[in-house]
């Protein structure tokens, strides 16, 4: 697959001043797609919407998701034929502190953002992203299928679970005519350059790395399915792609790294040590933590047997374009043509 398909669509993207988003924008914009962005301001500062000049690459609202008019509003003015769904309040720990915002934004948005499809004729393609984090984890040692149970434990998966049973119903209750595809996408850890959140295991290594701090290991031995940012994205794309042509591919998918991807947190703090040098991490395991899984992985045999789809970056090389991004933003380099080296690189390495 490539992004020809892109050129000239017209997309809305909630959540564009995100990471993903801003990874996602850049993508479109080089694929040629006339993009709309609606979201709240960058939720971190610095943050890679800002520093990447992302602005420049699309038509940026400013907006809630939780206000309906005003998402409405640019929605109309856009009318989009693809419609992708980030915006999300989507840091575990924040939704223990913040668990009304947290289902406010992350269900209600979800009701709102189908309302303005569900109004409109515009759209052909709708994807929602959601997370691993949606399945009732049982913390059993193989991944999980799209068939397995929706339940997460924490405000933060259990609103997860709710934005993919709100967009099941949509697509049941008002789609069934086949005149918009439906689909969501259930994502495992990404990392990669311009994550500056906080409470993410990778941007926590960045910020010690820029200190010249050792880093803070809260969960070592906690097992997740850890991909580059592109991975993810290059998956959601084929989905809304192929759906937009082919209603029958509508689905839910889950979409993660191989086997040998799924390591500890310790693991895959080794690995940024290895290509960062001159620092080390400590082990500060917290004593009457929050609820966080301990073991999680997913089962991607579905999305590989419907489109032949495959990761292509393992966690190590991951890593080390994470560093390569981030050597590149502390030195003050053009993180921009960083961006776009990265995209290349991937790709190429699909071909």
């Amino acid at each position: 697959m490539t992004l020809d398909f892109y050129k000239g669509k017209k997309v809305f993207v909630t959540g564009h001043t995100g990471f993903k988003g801003s990874w996602l924008c850049r993508l479109l914009a080089n694929a040629g797609a006339e993009v709309t962005g609606y979201s709240l301001n960058p939720p971190t500062s610095p943050s890679l919407f800002e520093i990447a000049d992302i602005e420049s690459d699309v038509k940026s609202v400013i907006g809630d998701i939780r206000n309906f008019d005003s998402l409405k509003k640019a929605f109309d003015e856009a009318q989009p034929e693809i419609v992708l769904h980030l915006a999300a309040q989507p840091i575990v720990r924040d939704s223990y502190k913040m668990p009304a915002y947290t289902y406010e934004t992350n269900v209600m948005g979800t009701v709102n953002i189908l309302e303005c499809v569900r109004q409109s004729s515009c759209v052909k393609s709708f994807l929602n992203v959601t997370t691993d984090k949606v399945y009732e984890n049982r913390e059993w040692q193989w991944g999980y299928r799209e068939n397995e149970p929706l339940d997460g434990f924490d405000p933060y998966s259990n609103s997860k679970s709710c934005s993919e049973l709100v967009t099941h119903s949509y697509k049941n209750s008002f789609f069934a005519d086949g005149r918009t595809a439906i689909s969501t996408a259930r994502a495992g850890n990404v990392i990669g350059g311009g994550d500056f959140a906080n409470d993410r295991i990778i941007p926590d290594c960045v910020r010690a790395l820029e200190k010249g701090e050792d880093i803070i290991v809260r969960n070592p031995f906690s097992t997740r399915p850890y991909q580059h940012v592109l991975e993810p994205l290059f998956a959601y794309l084929m989905i809304a792609r192929a759906q937009y042509g082919d209603i029958k591919l509508a689905d839910c998918y889950n979409v993660g790294p191989d086997e040998c991807d799924c390591v500890t947190t310790g693991e895959l703090v080794d690995l940024f040590v290895k290509y960062a040098g001159n620092i080390k991490w400590v082990n500060k395991s917290e004593k009457n933590a929050v609820h966080e899984a301990s073991f999680l992985k997913l089962d991607c045999s579905k999305l590989k047997a419907v489109f032949g789809w495959k990761p292509h970056w393992h966690v190590d090389e991951a890593v080390k374009k994470t560093v390569e991004w981030s050597r590149c933003y502390m030195n003050g380099g053009d993180v921009r043509r960083c961006m776009d080296e990265q995209i290349n690189d991937f790709l190429k390495s699909r071909i």
